[in-house]
């Protein structure tokens, strides 16, 4: 018996093969020497041989999204590059070596002899085969799901940053403005105001608030308009500085039939004090709104990150679909900005169901961020749901150009990727 029969009987593969049989395979199997790093054979490339690894180490990497993947990492004993002679295809996969390596190289005719002449030979491929296929599956699985949430992981920053930035900007302004309503109050107090005046004190604060909590929302033409005259009144009652004035009252709501009452309760000075109160107020109003809402947005989206992943959850629980859909827009909310226009048409009463919500949350982010790709950033995202009997169906249309006919039977096979 020679030294490669030796060698090969401890190999489950050819563990039932006859001994004749196996004699005369070591006479036809050809030694392959590798240095580390070098390449055996590259995923595409025409299968026409299995490899036996006699010494060494060997890994298994495949393209996928444009990275390369560590599928596994194959060592002594173990047989490689079956697959592509058992479905006579190209390599699915590329190897290359972890170190120098040597293996016994057996054609693609020996091969499938050895299947046909020994049953205990095809039990064991059959296994491999399978476990392979789990295994290569699952490895790419992960690895899409890695990239996705790098993708993803990525847009969020991007969400978050803006309205982390603002409550950041509003801190560090609200001290200041903080300072001049202080010294404007101060100036009110040593007033010693009357009823009158505190009651259109009252009313300016209130108009300050509200109007920092809803802007007005008329144009800048027609603003700068309504600056100009309000100027023009305060120059013709003497008013100092009327071109900063102003601008003042009308971001409070302030308007010219207001202000002959102003005027006439805050003489002199104590209007521009008045006016530095008010202005000071606004200011603190509109800072503590960015900062609340500012904080809402960031809120909002770490409740929509939380669900999307159903955190402290079973992995199957009953799934709202419509907030798993919303969940995922939010998150993809920095790409679907840029230009795509998404129309919900949601079915009332959808019932809930029993699923993998964060794997589902998977599904309709894959097919969403697709279809994003697929119209170029720019287009329209149809997302509706509807009941039919005891089903519940979702539908995710875009306005790109499609799946090509030609590929359509093709896109749920293992490995394939447009």
């Amino acid at each position: 018996m020679s030294v490669v029969s030796d060698f090969l009987r401890n190999v489950p593969l050819f563990a039932g093969f006859p001994e004749e049989d196996l004699e005369r395979l070591c006479e036809m199997i050809d030694e392959v020497h590798l240095q580390q790093g070098e390449l055996l054979f590259a995923e595409g490339d025409a299968g026409d041989r299995a490899y036996i690894i006699k010494s060494g180490e060997l890994e298994i990497i495949k393209q996928s999204s444009g990275r390369e993947v560590l599928l596994a990492v194959r060592r002594q004993g173990e047989v490689i590059g079956e697959m592509s002679l058992l479905e006579e295809s190209p390599r699915s996969a590329s190897v290359r070596a972890r170190s120098k390596t040597i293996l016994l190289a057996v054609s693609q005719d020996q091969f499938l002899r050895l299947l046909d002449t020994s049953s205990s030979a095809a039990r064991v491929m059959l296994n491999t085969v399978l476990d392979r296929w789990r295994s290569t599956e699952a490895s790419l699985k992960q690895s899409e799901k890695l990239a996705l949430i790098g993708n993803m992981s990525a847009g969020l920053a991007h969400e978050l940053n803006n309205p982390a930035a603002a409550v950041q900007r509003g801190a560090e302004q609200l001290q200041a403005a903080t300072e001049v309503v202080q010294e404007a109050q101060s100036g009110l107090y040593r007033l010693e105001l009357n009823g009158a005046q505190l009651d259109i004190l009252g009313r300016i604060e209130q108009a300050a608030r509200q109007n920092a909590a809803e802007p007005d929302s008329m144009d800048a033409l027609t603003r700068a308009d309504l600056q100009e005259e309000l100027e023009d009144w305060l120059d013709e009652e003497g008013v100092a500085d009327s071109w900063e004035v102003a601008p003042i009252l009308v971001n409070i709501g302030l308007g010219q039939e207001d202000l002959p009452e102003m005027l006439e309760a805050f003489p002199d000075e104590s209007f521009s004090t008045l006016v530095k109160y008010a202005d000071g107020l606004y200011s603190v109003s509109t800072l503590m709104e960015e900062i609340h809402q500012g904080a809402k947005r960031i809120s909002e989206l770490v409740k929509a990150l939380k669900s999307y992943v159903y955190l402290d959850q079973a992995p199957v629980k009953e799934v709202n679909i419509h907030e798993g859909l919303d969940n995922t827009l939010v998150l993809l909310r920095n790409k679907l900005k840029q230009g795509v226009e998404v129309q919900r048409n949601y079915a009332d009463n959808l019932p809930t169901i029993q699923a993998y919500g964060s794997e589902l949350n998977q599904v309709w982010t894959n097919i969403i961020d697709n279809a994003v790709d697929a119209m170029g950033g720019q287009g329209r995202l149809l997302v509706q749901t509807r009941r039919e009997k005891d089903w519940v169906v979702v539908e995710i249309v875009d306005s790109g150009p499609g799946i090509p006919l030609e590929i359509q039977g093709k896109i749920f096979d293992p490995f394939f990727t447009t």
